[in-house]
Formats: C-alpha cells, sequence, structure tokens
C-alpha cells in the first residue's frame, strides 16, 4: 500500500452483532460481521475474525491502519447505565450493582482487549459516539452532498433517536431524543410479549402484522405512549422494564391489553396478531413524523437512515408513500453491524479532514457485498474432503439453474462476496420459483425450520419491477415493501381471519406476495449483481416470469453461511433440491446423506 494511504480500520462490539470494516481513502475496501465467522448468530464479543479477515482481503498488517475507529463512547454508555438503575429500589442495588460491574469488566475496556491481540500497535484509537456512527454509516456512503439523516434504535450511549444534517463531509446532529424513551425498545417489548426473541425477532412481529388489524392502536396511544406533531415520543414507564434480563414489560401490560404474554409453543391467535398490527401502526407513525420532521429542520430533500429501525422495511415505504421527498437512501447494515463502517467514516472525514466527492448516479456501499469470497480451487478442495458427488458447469450454466428453477427445484446460492448486512442479496441465498403456491410453506417449513406465516421477498428484474409492483425507482437492498399491481392479483382473502389467509392463492407469484398484497422488493440489474441478474433473465425467458423467491441461506437461529464448510452444512440438512457454489453444482440425489450430516453441526432453532 501506499505511505500516504489513509487505512482505517472501525470496529462494532460488545452489545450485539459485532464487526469490524476497513476503509482506505474513503472508500469501503470489506466489512465482516463476527457472527459468520463463529456461527453464532449476532456474536457481540470482540471482532478478532472480522478484524483478521479485513487484514487478510486487503494483504496488510495492523500498523498499516493509521488508526482504529471504536462506534461508541464508554464513557456516556457508563453514564447512561448508572443513570437508568439510580432510582431502583434497595431490593435492587445488588443485582444492579453487579450487572454494571460486569459491564465495565466484560464490555468498557475495549483498548484493553484490543491490545492483547495487537499489542505493538502505534496508530490511533479514535471513540465515535453511537448514533454518530449510526449517522455516518447512512451519510457517508450515499451519493447525497447533502441530506437530513434520521436514526433510530434501541438505544446507544443515552440516545435512542437523533435527528442530523450532512453537508459535504461534515455532520452535525441537531436533535436527540434520549433513553427510556424509545420506539426501538418499544417494539422489541411487543416482540418479547409475542413470545419472539429481542434482537432477532423483530422480523417475525413485523411479518405477522398483515394477518392482524390495528385494534389495539388506540389502547397503545391513550396508555403507553404519545407521539408528538414532530416525532417526539414519551413513554409511560409504568408498563416497561428495559432493564430486565428476562423481560421488558411489566405485569400492568398484560392486564391492560387482558392477554397473557406468549410462551413458547403457545398458539399464536388473532388478538397477538392484531397486536403486531398495532404495535406496527405505532411504529410507522413514529417513523413517519420524524421523517417529516428532519426533512424541515434541514431544508433537505434527501433523507438518509440508519439503526435497527431502519430495517423496518414497511415504515420505510410509509416514507416514500406519504411525503414529498425526492431522494432516499438507507444503510443496508442498518444495525450495530453497520457502525463499524460509520465509524470509520466518521473518523476518515472528522480526524483527517479529507474531502468528500459524490458521484450522484450510484452510491459507495459496492451493494453491499463487502465480505470474503473463495475461488474454484478452494471451493472444490473443500467438496473433495467430503467425497461429494458434482459436476463442474462451464458452459450455458445459468440456462442449467434457471431450468432447474422452473421444474420448482430449490437451489442454495453460494458465489462471489458475502454480503455485509442481514439480507442475503443473492451470493450467499436460497432461492426458488415464486409461481409455486406451495413454495413458501415448503421453504418455510422444510429448508428454513421457522413459522409457516414469515413471507418470502422477491427479487425482480429491475426494467420489470414496475410491470409487477406500484414500485418506481431502484431498491437493490431489499429495504422497502412494495404493493402487488392490481393486474397481478388472482384473489382477495379479504374474508379470511388470521392464518386462514395462507390457504388461499393471492396473486401470480403467491410465494412472495404477503396476505396484504404487499412484498419486500430487491430489484436485480447487471450492475447490482450480474450472477444472479444472469440467473433471473434466463428464468425469465424460460417462464415469462421475471421474478424469484429470495432468501437467506441459513436456517433459523443460524447466521448467513460464510465458508464453502458452512453451505454444505447448511446444504445436507434440509431438503434443498440443489447447490451451485461456485462452478459446481451439487444435487442431493446419489450422495450418502445420513453419513454427510454427521459431519456438520445442528442449529437450534431461536
Amino acid at each position: 500500500m501506499n505511505k500516504n494511504d489513509i487505512n482505517i480500520l472501525g470496529i462494532s462490539c460488545y452489545y450485539h452483532d459485532a464487526s469490524a470494516a476497513h476503509l482506505s481513502n474513503g472508500e469501503i475496501i470489506s466489512a465482516f460481521q463476527e457472527e459468520r465467522f463463529t456461527r453464532i448468530k449476532f456474536d457481540p464479543n470482540f471482532p478478532i475474525n472480522s478484524i483478521n479477515s479485513c487484514m487478510d482481503f486487503a494483504d496488510i498488517n495492523i500498523n498499516e491502519f493509521n488508526c482504529v475507529a471504536f462506534y461508541e463512547n464508554p464513557n456516556y454508555k457508563l453514564e447512561r447505565l448508572l443513570q437508568s438503575y439510580k432510582n431502583n429500589s434497595l431490593l435492587n442495588i445488588f443485582q444492579n450493582t453487579k450487572k454494571i460491574k460486569n459491564w465495565i469488566k466484560d464490555k468498557y475496556n475495549f483498548l484493553e482487549e484490543f491490545y492483547s491481540y495487537f499489542p505493538n500497535f502505534n496508530g490511533d484509537v479514535y471513540f465515535v459516539n453511537h448514533h454518530l456512527s449510526h449517522a455516518s454509516a447512512a451519510f457517508f456512503p450515499s451519493n447525497f452532498e447533502d441530506s437530513a439523516i434520521l436514526t433510530i434504535d434501541g438505544v446507544g450511549e443515552d440516545n435512542c433517536t437523533t435527528i442530523g444534517h450532512g453537508l459535504n463531509n461534515q455532520i452535525k446532529i441537531l436533535e436527540e431524543q434520549k433513553y427510556p424513551n424509545s420506539i426501538g425498545l418499544v417494539y422489541s417489548t411487543f416482540t418479547s410479549f409475542l413470545g419472539f426473541k429481542v434482537l432477532s425477532g423483530e422480523y417475525k412481529l413485523m411479518g405477522l402484522a398483515p394477518y392482524g388489524e390495528p385494534k389495539f392502536y388506540k389502547l397503545i396511544k391513550e396508555n403507553l405512549l404519545e407521539i408528538s406533531e414532530n416525532g417526539e415520543i414519551n413513554i409511560n414507564l409504568d408498563y416497561f422494564d428495559f432493564n430486565s434480563n428476562k423481560k421488558m414489560y411489566t405485569h400492568k401490560l398484560s392486564e391492560l391489553l387482558k392477554i397473557k404474554p406468549v410462551k413458547e409453543n403457545d398458539q399464536i391467535t388473532v388478538d397477538h396478531m392484531n397486536i403486531a398490527s398495532s404495535i406496527q401502526k405505532v411504529t410507522d407513525e413514529f417513523v413517519l413524523k420524524n421523517a417529516k420532521y428532519s426533512l424541515k429542520i434541514t431544508e433537505s430533500k434527501n433523507l438518509c437512515m440508519s439503526g435497527g429501525v431502519a430495517l423496518n422495511c414497511v415504515a420505510n415505504q410509509k416514507i416514500l408513500n406519504k411525503i414529498n421527498i425526492k431522494n432516499i437512501w438507507i444503510q443496508p447494515a442498518s444495525g450495530d453491524a453497520g457502525n463499524s463502517l460509520g465509524a470509520a467514516f466518521f473518523a476518515y472525514y472528522k480526524k483527517y479532514q479529507q474531502r468528500r466527492i459524490v458521484n450522484k448516479n450510484k452510491d459507495f456501499q459496492k451493494f453491499s457485498l463487502l465480505g470474503n469470497e473463495y475461488t474454484n480451487d478452494q471451493i472444490e478442495d473443500t467438496i473433495n474432503l467430503y467425497n461429494l458427488k458434482y459436476d463442474k458447469l462451464t458452459t450455458n450454466k445459468y440456462n442449467i439453474i434457471s431450468e432447474l428453477l422452473s421444474k420448482k427445484n430449490i437451489i442454495g446460492l453460494f458465489n462471489g462476496r458475502m454480503e455485509f448486512g442481514p439480507r442475503a442479496l443473492g451470493n450467499r441465498s436460497i432461492i426458488g420459483d415464486p409461481r409455486d403456491p406451495n413454495m413458501q410453506n415448503k421453504m418455510n417449513l422444510k429448508i428454513k425450520f421457522r413459522e409457516s406465516f414469515r413471507p418470502f421477498a422477491p427479487i425482480v428484474l429491475e426494467e420489470f419491477t414496475e410491470d409487477w409492483f406500484n414500485f418506481s425507482g431502484k431498491s437493490p437492498y431489499m429495504l422497502f415493501t412494495a404493493f402487488l399491481n392490481e393486474n397481478k392479483k388472482i384473489n382477495s382473502i379479504n374474508n379470511y381471519k388470521g392464518f386462514d389467509k395462507l390457504k388461499f392463492i393471492p396473486s401470480k407469484v403467491p410465494a412472495v406476495t404477503h396476505v396484504d398484497f404487499s412484498a419486500r422488493i430487491q430489484t436485480v440489474s447487471k450492475d447490482s449483481n450480474f450472477n444472479l441478474y444472469s440467473i433471473l433473465y434466463n428464468f425469465y425467458k424460460i417462464t415469462g416470469c421475471p421474478i424469484l423467491i429470495n432468501t437467506s441461506f441459513n436456517v433459523r437461529g443460524e447466521p448467513i453461511v460464510c465458508s464453502p464448510k458452512d453451505a454444505l452444512a447448511c446444504f445436507f440438512q434440509t431438503d434443498i433440491d440443489y447447490l451451485f457454489i461456485g462452478d459446481f453444482l451439487l444435487s442431493r440425489k446419489n450422495q450418502n446423506i445420513e453419513s454427510i450430516k454427521k459431519e456438520f453441526k445442528k442449529f437450534d432453532l431461536d
């Protein structure tokens, strides 16, 4: 590397979804999530594997980094923890003191752990406030010179929501909403109340919401929280206990709703669906009001977003539908993983005062394909290690894959660089035919081992998006929902309630259409992902349908696959029909499945 290069290593860890990112002269070189290597979902621990992968990918050592940027300020975080326990009863003093001591021991001393791995590092260490990391991850990779910036999450240090303004190479935070007034924590509370796991089950709550009606919305607004016209939220803490390790709500919430909290293996009822619908409506309202207010006070026509709530694609679509906005860009890794990227960007522009040059036609996220990749030789060595039968595809490989898809086969895809963020965007994906009315149930129950009500996302050829969906523009990161066009619907299900809606075919692509005719779309072009585009285009030529199912290559409870070994493990422990890995095609047929399964770890479902 050139001695004048500015290399920055961004690190996020200790809360959830640890990660590391490498920035060189303002360009994203690589970014990794620790869970992909350790196979522990949302692994919060110091991301040594991710850091080493950043160095391996660029072939540099730790002392070629000018600076290490950490995603939050531990001093501010400790202040918030102390304050949140300050007024607790005497009975809880010992327990809370123990919690704080453990937090200081395990999470506070980032420097000690970093230097234990890299004792000879001679660069700078730079601490960036949590929501500044989110804001930087949202604004600096975007293609906007000027933008309002909205960050919404559970809590970082003491902030839960911030509004900022990005202009060229600078970000200024204009307004803040502080703990405990957090829509993210409210959403997670209802995730917990409905029996889903906090920090991973929020997607399930969002997927459950369309089965119900917002019948609890008024009750929630009259008792639990208030949202001003400017989007400021005030929470009634009588119903919440955010400091609890076991749950995030008090007994009063159950009494108010007149419903018991859902326990594992409890049957989900229509009332539970209505609760999900209601809290989604509250969240939509909060996000919409804050987006409007952000644009107002910054006098900008552009909006950037990050933070865990920015992954709520239903709320994001409300912004597009209901606000006069010119452009919107959302960080694909909007959770804490993306903050390694944000911290590195903030250090580059703030500490080193570098000029920012914007390409108005293209963002700098590189379609979030920022992870590692494997050569055909490496893949073939792994396949041969397990004595598997395979074919090497040279010519017509996209025709072969598309033909298999058209015959209702389900295929695992493992090609190119791994995605950064929670969405599989075609390089670590499972794909299938969306026209098959049985495909959603089959993939949920026999491939993903997850709840049957959860919808799948469609990938659509960019040039056909408006033919099928009420959506204009591009959506390469799968961060918006869109409604199916009327001429693609073949049934109305308004007369059915709850999960009975699953029994009926609502569209020409039933496997990717939710019960309200919405879909979380990913648009695909040659530029965004040539391999995926080629498969999809050939499928279109065969079937006349420019859409495929795309879901992440993993099972419930497992991180997205990272290595060829991970791909093989997932392939042989599910009912995926074929694995297209590098240039190799493996079929489940004629393999010694039971013997192979013993070679791989089985994941516990979350």
